[in-house]
């Protein structure tokens, strides 16, 4: 196939034919096309968008690159989440346990971070040992001991996504519909699950931050998992500011597992609950909203999800001890305090401003290459509505020296705005089904 024709072809804003699509993939997988032709191909399909034929043939590709995650003669309903990207969101650290906990298995399967925002995989990975590389067999078996896995995308599921995942990140083609919904439906639908759901980011710290591309983004996804027989909702989430208070690998460990142990923020739980509800009602495990709620509430304050948490992370060769000593986690070398500058009422805490100085302090990857510093980041409990004085700390900083200190600190004083009065997104604004969007 001519590569070069293909590129033109979709830059003027043509159709490329499902047959293309499907041996361009197989092509790339097996190493045949460059990423330099690739990424160039990815802007194109970033400008001109893709139709639903090419999507769809996209995305069956992608799945058809590898294999595909088994549970014939498993009878536990199976079911996963997945978020669109966020600034703070460990929310996968706490649903996998209380979800599993619950009697539903949960395969969760998880990405690095992703541009401005973090990575389960990258989160997962600050405690000492714990392994995400698991094969299809290891995840299986499991599964069927534990009922939960919290893993990477192995060389064996959609092998074309992992390589495109990367190659986005690093090209400036992250924030196209088709392309996102292609990468997380091609994972999801090769885990043999019973159900899905999606947490949708809006905001300015979101991929796509307006309500109704999100929205769009939701229902295309929607789309794909209901025609290949995995139904799927979605929650739209506010992500205008980071969700709870830590932001950063290692402390968004520690700051999850606060939440398991019931010391989570309000705005973390209320979003792992709704989705929660949203998982167990998906796959039958519960009879209404109100009872999956209770029961998710029950999971954390019997420290059933806990204990789950702790013998998914030993199973995995991971530290348990991180339950008990957080000071097991990466620690930063250095630590400041961001006091406000003046006083008045906090506007807004600019996510996207923070993920990117999460990056520049080594918590994120500007090439595939980058390793990721584990220990630094910030922890904010600063909220937008909550009037501050001149002096009054609103933030830390947790860098490996004080250059990182100093970026930190600029970064902390153009993301947190201080005026009189700012306007908040509700946490969560809609649901979208198969059947409609509704609006919360």
């Amino acid at each position: 196939m001519v590569i070069p024709s293909l590129i033109q072809h979709k830059r003027d804003g043509h159709a490329l034919e499902p047959a293309q699509w499907s041996q361009l993939i197989r092509e790339y997988t097996a190493g045949r096309v460059p990423d330099y032709q690739m990424s160039a191909l990815l802007m194109a399909v970033l400008w001109r968008g893709m139709a639903p034929e090419e999507l769809a043939a996209l995305t069956d590709a992608m799945i058809d690159s590898g294999d595909r995650l088994s549970f014939e003669g498993f009878g536990t309903p199976r079911v996963d989440k997945h978020s669109t990207g966020g600034v703070g969101d460990k929310v996968s650290l706490l649903l996998a346990p209380m979800v599993a906990s619950c009697g539903v298995a949960v395969p969760m399967m998880s990405g690095r971070g992703l541009g401005h925002t973090g990575g389960t995989l990258d989160k997962l990975e600050s405690i000492a040992g714990f392994r995400t590389a698991l094969t299809l067999a290891e995840t299986r078996a499991q599964i069927e001991r534990l009922g939960c896995a919290m893993l990477g995308q192995t060389p064996e599921i959609a092998p074309a996504d992992k390589r495109l995942y990367a190659l986005r990140d690093v090209t400036g083609t992250v924030e196209s519909i088709p392309l996102i919904s292609a990468s997380i439906m091609s994972k999801k639908l090769a885990e043999g699950l019973n159900g899905l759901v999606l947490d949708v980011k809006t905001g300015s710290g979101a991929f796509l931050p307006e309500p109704a591309r999100a929205i769009e983004l939701a229902q295309t996804m929607i789309g794909l998992g209901q025609v290949r027989g995995c139904p799927t909702v979605a929650l739209l989430t506010a992500m205008d500011r980071p969700l709870g208070r830590a932001c950063g690998n290692a402390l968004e460990v520690e700051e999850a597992i606060e939440g398991l142990r019931g010391n989570g923020p309000e705005d973390l739980m209320e979003v792992t609950y709704a989705l929660g509800v949203e998982m167990l009602l998906l796959v039958g495990a519960a009879s209404d909203a109100a009872d999956a709620r209770v029961r998710l509430e029950q999971s954390v304050t019997s420290g059933r999800a806990l204990e789950k948490f702790g013998q998914v992370i030993e199973a995995q060769g991971g530290n348990p001890a991180v339950l008990e000593d957080p000071s097991v986690l990466p620690q930063a070398a250095e630590v400041e305090v961001f006091r406000s500058p003046a006083d008045g009422t906090v506007i807004r805490v600019e996510p996207r401003r923070i993920g990117q100085a999460i990056v520049e302090l080594g918590g994120g990857r500007r090439t595939i290459e980058d390793q990721v510093d584990p220990s630094v980041g910030f922890v904010i409990p600063t909220k937008p509505g909550q009037r501050v004085r001149t002096g009054e700390p609103l933030a830390s900083v947790f860098a490996s020296d004080k250059k990182g200190i100093h970026i930190g600190l600029t970064a902390l004083k153009e993301a947190i705005l201080i005026g009189e009065k700012g306007k908040l997104m509700p946490l969560i604004t809609h649901r979208v089904t198969a059947d409609g969007v509704t609006a919360l």
